[in-house]
Protein backbone atom coordinates (compact mmCIF):
# COMPACT_ATOMS: atom_id res chain seq x y z
CA UNK A 1 0.00 0.00 0.00
CA UNK A 2 1.43 3.40 -0.92
CA UNK A 3 1.49 6.51 1.28
CA UNK A 4 -0.97 8.44 -0.91
CA UNK A 5 -3.85 6.03 -0.29
CA UNK A 6 -6.81 7.86 1.21
CA UNK A 7 -7.96 6.87 4.65
CA UNK A 8 -11.72 6.36 5.16
CA UNK A 9 -13.48 9.49 6.31
CA UNK A 10 -14.94 9.00 9.82
CA UNK A 11 -17.97 11.12 8.89
CA UNK A 12 -18.68 9.00 5.83
CA UNK A 13 -18.43 5.79 7.84
CA UNK A 14 -21.58 6.76 9.79
CA UNK A 15 -23.62 7.27 6.62
CA UNK A 16 -26.30 4.64 5.93
CA UNK A 17 -28.51 4.51 2.84
CA UNK A 18 -32.17 3.59 3.32
CA UNK A 19 -32.74 3.28 -0.43
CA UNK A 20 -32.10 -0.12 -1.95
CA UNK A 21 -29.94 -0.81 -4.99
CA UNK A 22 -27.69 2.24 -4.60
CA UNK A 23 -24.71 1.94 -6.93
CA UNK A 24 -21.20 2.58 -5.72
CA UNK A 25 -20.99 5.72 -7.90
CA UNK A 26 -24.25 7.11 -6.47
CA UNK A 27 -23.11 6.40 -2.92
CA UNK A 28 -19.77 8.08 -3.58
CA UNK A 29 -21.43 11.16 -5.08
CA UNK A 30 -23.91 11.57 -2.21
CA UNK A 31 -21.19 10.97 0.37
CA UNK A 32 -18.87 13.54 -1.23
CA UNK A 33 -21.60 16.20 -1.28
CA UNK A 34 -22.66 15.57 2.33
CA UNK A 35 -19.09 15.48 3.67
CA UNK A 36 -18.31 18.76 1.89
CA UNK A 37 -21.48 20.40 3.24
CA UNK A 38 -20.58 19.33 6.78
CA UNK A 39 -17.01 20.59 6.34
CA UNK A 40 -18.20 24.02 5.18
CA UNK A 41 -20.33 24.48 8.29
CA UNK A 42 -23.45 26.58 8.70
CA UNK A 43 -24.16 29.21 6.05
CA UNK A 44 -24.57 32.82 7.07
CA UNK A 45 -28.11 33.46 8.28
CA UNK A 46 -30.30 35.41 5.91
CA UNK A 47 -31.73 38.50 7.63
CA UNK A 48 -35.50 38.38 7.99
CA UNK A 49 -37.30 40.84 5.77
CA UNK A 50 -40.48 42.52 6.88
CA UNK A 51 -43.48 41.64 4.78
CA UNK A 52 -44.92 44.54 2.82
CA UNK A 53 -48.39 43.42 3.90
CA UNK A 54 -47.59 44.16 7.54
CA UNK A 55 -45.90 47.52 6.95
CA UNK A 56 -47.68 50.40 8.72
CA UNK A 57 -47.80 52.53 5.58
CA UNK A 58 -50.18 50.00 4.06
CA UNK A 59 -52.82 50.35 6.78
CA UNK A 60 -56.34 50.19 5.34
CA UNK A 61 -58.19 52.35 7.85
CA UNK A 62 -57.86 56.09 8.14
CA UNK A 63 -55.80 57.54 10.96
CA UNK A 64 -57.45 58.18 14.33
CA UNK A 65 -58.13 61.87 14.88
CA UNK A 66 -58.05 62.97 18.52
CA UNK A 67 -59.89 66.04 19.73
CA UNK A 68 -62.99 67.46 21.38
CA UNK A 69 -66.26 65.86 20.19
CA UNK A 70 -64.55 63.12 18.20
CA UNK A 71 -65.90 60.30 20.40
CA UNK A 72 -69.49 61.42 19.88
CA UNK A 73 -68.92 61.93 16.16
CA UNK A 74 -67.68 58.34 15.80
CA UNK A 75 -71.14 56.95 16.66
CA UNK A 76 -72.97 58.86 13.92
Amino acid sequence: MNDTARQPDPIALDLRFATRNVTAEEAAAVTAVLVQAIAEGDPEPVPERRSEWSHPRNAVRSPIVVGPGRWVASAR
